[in-house]
């Protein structure tokens, strides 16, 4: 049994960086095989907003427009990375990552492994 396991969220301020983690307890991610492993948050008294994607075989990688250029999506043989460059207070979030066979990544619907979160707050 995959368990996806989020870290690496924490209070900043804007314009600072943060670096997120998506690993597994349990069996590897490698051993689930996804498709996509995504990146998700939601804002206080928001839905869930795609962020980022990243094949796990292979490197095609895909990003909200909000975020290109700032985030950058990651991954080595066991954990996916979200580096989050220039946060702006209106990314305060619970940030999930997220693996699955998508047919579209941005739909949080289609994937069935999640994270517990990871709180994100920018603030000065």
């Amino acid at each position: 049994q995959v368990q996806l396991v989020d870290s690496g969220g924490g209070l900043v301020q804007p314009g600072d960086s943060l670096r997120l983690s998506c690993s597994s307890s349990g069996s590897t991610i490698t051993t689930l095989d996804p498709a996509a492993l995504s990146w998700f948050r939601q804002g206080p008294g928001k839905g869930r907003e795609f962020v980022a994607m990243i094949r796990w075989s292979g490197s095609t990688t895909d990003y909200a427009p909000s975020v290109k250029g700032r985030f950058t999506i990651s991954k080595d043989s066991a954990t996916v990375y979200l580096q989050l460059d220039s946060l702006k207070p209106s990314e305060k979030a619970v940030y999930y990552c997220a693996a699955g066979w998508p047919t579209l990544w941005g739909n949080p619907d289609e994937y069935p492994y999640w994270g517990q979160g990871t709180q994100v707050t920018v603030s000065s």
